[in-house]
């Protein structure tokens, strides 16, 4: 995992802030729809280089087709690198998507998306990288679902909040030349 979110011992003043605010319910009314706008119109402004919210957390744009649509769906997230996702040569890249939808009661629609055609498109720091994705279960998910909480603790509010299980997806770069 990534190391820039994580420790609580290691937040500063500003960190422990946005974690506060971050984990109450106004937050989880007003961010799905503020944050995903700005993220998209910073996105495009930077060539697809930059995303607001990753001046906290990690973030990707996941291009997946809709489930029931059909259309392309462009959705900023905030994610978890894994292994050589910070760009180690020749080294298997992956990430971690966290479906919490901000603590409110649904599933987010991307985690629907994602059931239904795993094959998906990411932008990641300005490139385009094909990944698929896998949802995570057993022990697997509730390995990762811990390091997931080290990493951004008030996902474990959004999950005290709602009594679904917040999804848990990894991405793995799909191998070019297949």
């Amino acid at each position: 995992m990534a190391a820039g979110a994580g420790g609580a011992a290691r937040a500063g003043v500003g960190v422990r802030v946005v974690r506060r605010v971050s984990a109450s319910r106004g937050f989880a009314r007003v961010a799905p729809y503020v944050i995903p706008a700005l993220d998209r119109g910073v996105h495009r402004l930077t060539r697809g280089r930059r995303l607001l919210s990753t001046a906290m957390l990690p973030g990707l744009v996941l291009t997946s087709t809709g489930a029931r649509s059909g259309l392309p769906r462009r959705t900023p997230l905030a994610c978890m690198p894994e292994g050589g996702a910070g760009g180690g040569a020749g080294a298997a890249r992956s990430w971690i998507l966290v479906g919490s939808n901000f603590g409110r009661p649904g599933h987010p629609a991307w985690t629907h998306n994602l059931l239904a055609q795993p094959r998906v498109t990411i932008s990641w720091r300005g490139t385009d990288v094909t990944v698929t994705a896998v949802l995570l279960e057993g022990e697997e998910r509730a390995a990762v679902w811990a390091a997931a909480l080290a990493f951004w603790p008030p996902y474990a509010a959004y999950q005290r909040r709602i009594s679904r299980e917040i999804r848990l997806f990894r991405l793995t770069e799909w191998p070019s030349g297949r």
